[in-house]
């Protein structure tokens, strides 16, 4: 359950002011028809994280413990940094044709922009850090909906009570204490390169004590 939890929050936070958080408050000024909107991003998260997941339980299967520690922290500390760069919405990206109607232009719209969005790049990593693909992909996909549906029913209202800047902080610190938690395993339990993995979690969890920081988290 802990690659759950761990993943619903941190996507949580990281979609907080995002591109696609405010293409759901796009489309549900535009719309005005929350229901079918939910459902395509609900439908639109599992399949573009799904992909996700898969490719980052792929990464495990042949890269080995000591490269995919040194992989994750870098990875890790670079979206801490990205986290701290402020988000907008492309020209056109809400723009979709009528005749898919409010699901299927949700759907669509919602897939593109998460491609290499930051919650999409957190789940291959999360994925890939945990040796539990259903886990990362059901929290993730749980993250997405709950810093995006009371988007699409309360709109602006919601996103003007929450410290946008202060979750992006608190998100940065989390993917960068991770991302130094996965350096310094690397550092201080050197293996051979060609070792098989039984995935990132198992080794992080050899020098660190994990539940103890994401309760602490």
């Amino acid at each position: 359950m802990e690659p759950f939890f761990i993943s619903t929050a941190i996507v949580a936070l990281a979609e907080m002011g995002d591109k696609t958080q405010l293409l759901a408050l796009v489309l549900a000024a535009r719309f005005r028809k929350p229901w079918p909107i939910v459902l395509g991003i609900l439908v639109a998260t599992l399949v573009n994280h799904g992909l996700a997941g898969a490719l980052g339980a792929w990464v495990t299967s042949f890269v080995g413990p000591q490269v995919l520690r040194w992989i994750l922290g870098a990875s890790f500390i670079a979206m801490a940094v990205w986290m701290l760069i402020p988000d907008k919405l492309d020209e056109g990206e809400a723009d979709g044709s009528p005749r898919w109607g409010v699901f299927g232009t949700t759907l669509v719209a919602f897939f593109l922009a998460e491609m290499g969005d930051k919650t999409q790049i957190a789940t291959v990593m999360l994925a890939a850090q945990y040796n539990a693909y259903l886990w990362v992909v059901a929290g993730t996909t749980l993250g997405m909906m709950i810093a995006n549906a009371p988007v699409v029913w309360l709109g602006e209202r919601i996103t003007r009570r929450v410290p946008i800047r202060a979750v992006h902080v608190v998100s940065a610190v989390i993917f960068l204490v991770l991302g130094l938690l996965a350096i310094f395993t690397a550092i201080a339990d050197p293996r051979e390169i060609g070792e098989p993995s039984a995935g990132a979690f198992g080794i992080f969890a050899e020098r660190a004590d994990l539940p103890q920081l994401a309760g602490a988290l």
